[in-house]
């Protein structure tokens, strides 16, 4: 039996509704409970500016997880456990109770209609970029070539309001 390689992946979260670090912790005790995937590092929480429509503040963070699931295995569990969590998609960048993105898959470069890698607006993201730079600072971007590190310090932090 030829078992599938792990890939080390990172995972986007967020929460504005509800006792968001209490979901974001659950949600990860939840992941954890995946037989195929195992989480090796979990950032700092941050409160953050939302984008879009006037909402509550963000708490995010990222994680580190090892898998060998497909990036749509993985991506499937990552919804799965956002509606868990009485996610609802409604607005594009409006409120939510769980927001899990799958970030980076290795160094997979992928185009698809329902999952681009890396994440597509990882680069511009500090809510993004600041958590992960704490537990994955020198992860290269395949498409930039720039570590995780170099990329955060090219955009503008000001939305991060304070680490939790």
């Amino acid at each position: 039996m030829n078992e599938k390689q792990k890939v080390n992946c990172a995972v986007a979260l967020g929460s504005n509704l509800g006792d968001c670090q209490e979901t974001l912790k659950q949600a990860i005790l939840q992941l954890e409970k995946v037989p195929e995937i195992t989480i090796d590092a979990v950032s700092s929480w941050y409160e953050t500016r939302p984008i879009g429509p006037s909402q509550p503040n963000y708490i995010n963070g990222c994680i580190l997880l090892t898998t060998n699931l497909s990036p749509f295995e993985l991506l499937d569990i990552l919804l799965t456990t956002e509606t868990n969590f009485g996610r609802v998609r409604q607005e594009r960048w409006g409120a939510r109770t769980l927001d899990l993105d799958l970030i980076l898959y290795g160094d997979l470069v992928l185009d698809t209609p329902r999952l681009k890698l890396p994440h597509p607006r990882m680069r511009e993201r500090e809510f993004v970029l600041v958590p992960l730079a704490e537990i994955a600072s020198h992860w290269i971007d395949p498409i930039t070539k720039n570590s995780i590190a170099q990329l955060k310090n090219k955009i503008d932090c000001s939305g991060i309001l304070q680490k939790l």
